[in-house]
């Protein structure tokens, strides 16, 4: 009896197979749920508490806009933009789950077997970009959602206007979840770059608050430094959210051209050097 050896099928690695393996691996690791559940919480009830504040601020003056640096808070719109209060803190805990996404493969030494399953180091990158964008982009629309869903009643209570369509809101749901991918994508490109997860997250912490309190310190008296300190990822986040409360000389073509640089330039650096450094 003669015993006929088949030869082993070949399985051909795909952007979605790709993309379906990124998503097992995040997914199986207890800090990306722990970090996605910390930015909606922590959005949520700082949108909350916020609300609550400005409401009960409101009830207590007579006329606020008759004082100086108040006259905002008796805009229309000025109720939905206390909902993005917590945006920086979640571009931060976002853009650490960026920096994990792909420094988690260095400093495990997962990087081996990943590129060794798909050679092409440049699809893994596309898929790592793709599934942050999704993830963290559901996880701030989510968050938005919710923070308006809660803090409707607080502003009613206190006859604040808190209207879904309204374009101060539908700034805060859309340009705050620009800036947070954008926040994160900041993040995967350090973990690209650093291949270390603490180095990539204290550069990110440094560049979304240690940059801005020194051109706010040094700003009054280095001329320019207040015109770079608007291309700065937060203030560029913050101001396309809620330009009531961190309005911005730079028109909307200037913001979105300034996000657009800190996602593309970064990430262009990181896949450059991840095609032409060693693995290990």
């Amino acid at each position: 009896m003669t015993t006929q050896i088949q030869t082993p099928l070949r399985g051909k690695v795909t952007l979605a197979g790709v993309l379906r393996s990124e998503a097992i691996r995040m997914f199986s690791l207890k800090s990306t749920g722990i970090l996605i559940a910390l930015s909606i919480v922590l959005y949520v009830g700082i949108a909350v508490i916020a609300t609550w504040a400005i409401g009960s601020l409101l009830q207590d003056m007579s006329d606020p806009s008759q004082m100086e640096g108040m006259g905002t808070m008796s805009q229309p719109g000025f109720a939905s933009e206390t909902l993005g209060s917590g945006l920086v803190f979640n571009q931060l805990i976002l853009g650490v789950l960026g920096v994990l996404l792909f420094s988690g493969e260095f400093t495990t030494g997962s990087a081996v077997s990943t590129f060794l399953a798909s050679p092409q180091r440049l699809r893994v990158m596309t898929a790592k970009i793709i599934f942050t964008v999704v993830l963290t982009g559901l996880t701030q629309l989510v968050s938005t959602l919710l923070a308006f869903i809660i803090a409707k009643p607080v502003a009613e209570n206190y006859n604040l206007t808190l209207e879904f369509s309204s374009s101060s809101f539908q700034s805060v749901l859309w340009y705050g979840t620009l800036a947070v991918i954008m926040a994160a994508l900041i993040g995967l490109a350090l973990g690209v770059l650093l291949r270390s997860s603490a180095g990539g997250i204290t550069v990110l912490a440094a560049v979304f608050f240690v940059l801005p309190i020194i051109t706010a310190i040094f700003g009054s008296y280095v001329d320019w430094l207040p015109n770079v300190s608007a291309f700065l990822p937060d203030q560029l986040g913050l101001s396309l959210a809620t330009p009531l409360s961190a309005p911005s000389d730079l028109e909307l073509w200037q913001q979105l051209l300034g996000v657009a640089g800190w996602i593309i330039v970064p990430l262009a650096l990181g896949a450059v050097l991840l095609a032409k450094r060693d693995i290990k």
